[in-house]
């Protein structure tokens, strides 16, 4: 057992200090869902046709009818155009009705929504239709950018900086950034604050769980993080139903935003890591925090425990380099990017596809956040008796069959093909929560939260190409399926050549060479 595996055998392994540090870390990933999803309401998208009011003041008693009939002409299925209308023309109603324009232009005096009274979306307010429909597209795929570069740069600088004043510094930006974005001026601003928004959720996802990991013992380790989790999925099912309280876009972006003022109480209960602490040579600060959490907890570390452990530790730190210069952190940090990758890139991809429930976008967002659970929560018995990597493989081999399942089933039985996506979108939700667990002991301290950012990196990736592989479909219909299917079986096959993590002590510094790490016995008591 490591020296601080020991101490944390003293100071409880998860007791009530580990349980208070759990229930902070909860909070973010309720918001985390809601910064995540937000446009899915926001951005909705409403019926719409050419503004065509200039022949009102031809004929002010015009029934609409009677207006679409006059201005607006009809597509090759016989529908009314929504990018085009006849060019206004100098002619009284009747010499129109008679002779009619012969003429088309684009939407000259704006649009006009078929939306309920009082809902408003960045659509409607920017007019993000016809020529401009792709920056409604765009700014969610901006959005993927920023999650990608809060994972470049909110990994590394955990390891220099700590894992508290990362979480901080990201609650503070997602406060400001967030509630700015209701105040948006155009599409431009939305999207280039949405962009920072997304980097702050990165910093709190891969940071939060990193920090509970080193505070928990081995055998609690999966249980702090998938619990957590779980948060997430509570988020998803909070934002149906605020969406569908308030309809307008701006009202509702406040709402999600601003009560993450509650978060700035971490400033006085969030702890560092002592782990942390101890890799950095901070001895002091490490024993201040070792003997705050063995005091919530009731108990008392040793002074000489306490002595010894300063006395062994040495200064280490690590970088992104570190990972690529160690032959077996060069092997599991390809290995855990890739897993990343196409559990990130199928789980996206999937649920672009699952949808069509024939129920409303709201009650649609309620079913997914309650379908979340039981795969997180499934995940937790199975990963503590079989072992993170056979569950790992095992999700992935299950994601992938059912995308190739899909494949073989007639288009004629929709319902069948649902209920097999909705599993292998299961299978991925577990894999994600089982990537997690792994990743934060698969990696030395020293460079976890680096490795972890890498790993997200990959993720945020693959979330941008998820919507651009479906487009590969006016090739083939297959092809995308195809591409979900095959992908996670090499990913399952490469967890085979990772190690076993199972209540095993994380590893404080990056050795030369791999080390097997002693596994302890299950603990099924605790003081």
């Amino acid at each position: 057992m490591s020296g601080f595996g020991q101490v944390l055998k003293e100071v409880g392994e998860f007791g009530p200090f580990q349980k208070r540090l759990l229930a902070a870390i909860c909070i973010p990933n309720i918001f985390n869902a809601f910064h995540m999803f937000a446009q899915v309401f926001t951005g909705l998208n409403f019926p719409h046709e050419c503004n065509t009011d200039w022949i009102l003041t031809k004929g002010p008693n015009l029934t609409s009818e009677r207006q679409q009939n006059l201005t607006i002409p009809l597509d090759k299925n016989g529908r009314y155009e929504t990018c085009e209308m006849f060019t206004p023309v100098d002619l009284d109603v009747e010499t129109i009705e008679t002779y009619g324009i012969n003429s088309t232009t684009v939407c000259v005096d704006g649009w006009v929504y078929e939306a309920p009274a009082g809902t408003t979306s960045l659509v409607t307010e920017f007019n993000l239709v016809c020529g401009n429909s792709g920056l409604n597209e765009a700014s969610q795929s901006i959005y993927m950018a920023g999650l990608l570069f809060g994972a470049l740069v909110f990994g590394p600088m955990a390891d220099r900086y700590g894992r508290r004043f990362v979480i901080l510094l990201s609650i503070i930006l997602q406060l400001l950034f967030g509630v700015g974005t209701a105040f948006s001026i155009n599409v431009y601003v939305y999207i280039a604050l949405r962009f920072v928004v997304g980097a702050t959720v990165s910093g709190l996802s891969i940071n939060t769980f990193v920090l509970g990991a080193e505070w928990t013992g081995s055998n609690r380790r999966a249980l702090f993080t998938i619990f957590s989790h779980c948060f997430y999925a509570v988020g998803l099912m909070l934002l149906s139903g605020i969406a569908y309280g308030v309809r307008n876009w701006r009202m509702l972006q406040l709402l999600l935003s601003a009560p993450v003022v509650v978060q700035l109480t971490f400033f006085w209960i969030l702890p560092e890591s002592a782990r942390w602490l101890m890799t950095q040579g901070k001895q002091e600060e490490a024993r201040k925090e070792i003997k705050r959490a063995a005091r919530v907890n009731g108990r008392q570390v040793p002074e000489a425990m306490l002595d010894k452990l300063e006395a062994e530790a040495t200064l280490q730190t690590g970088s992104m380099l570190d990972l690529f210069r160690i032959p077996y952190l060069r092997k599991r940090a390809l290995i855990l990017s890739y897993i990343w990758f196409v559990t990130s890139l199928v789980y996206y991809g999937v649920s672009l596809n699952v949808g069509n429930f024939g129920l409303d976008v709201y009650l649609t967002q309620l079913i997914f956040g309650i379908a979340e659970l039981p795969a997180r929560l499934g995940s937790l018995p199975l990963i503590d008796h079989l072992g993170r990597r056979i569950c790992q493989a095992v999700a992935l081999f299950f994601g992938g069959t059912a995308c190739l399942v899909i494949l073989a089933i007639p288009k004629d039985l929709p319902v069948v093909v649902t209920v097999i996506a909705v599993l292998g979108k299961f299978s991925l939700a577990a894999s994600f929560t089982i990537v997690y667990v792994y990743t934060a002991e698969m990696y030395p301290t020293v460079v976890r939260q680096s490795g972890v950012g890498l790993n997200s990196m990959c993720a945020r990736v693959a979330g941008i190409l998820a919507p651009l592989i479906r487009l590969l479909e006016v090739y083939h219909y297959t092809i995308p399926m195809l591409i979900y299917g095959i992908l996670p079986f090499l990913g399952g096959g490469l967890c085979f050549l990772l190690p076993e993590t199972l209540n095993t002590e994380l590893q404080d510094h990056a050795e030369p060479h791999e080390v097997r790490r002693e596994v302890q016995p299950s603990v099924t008591e605790y003081r």
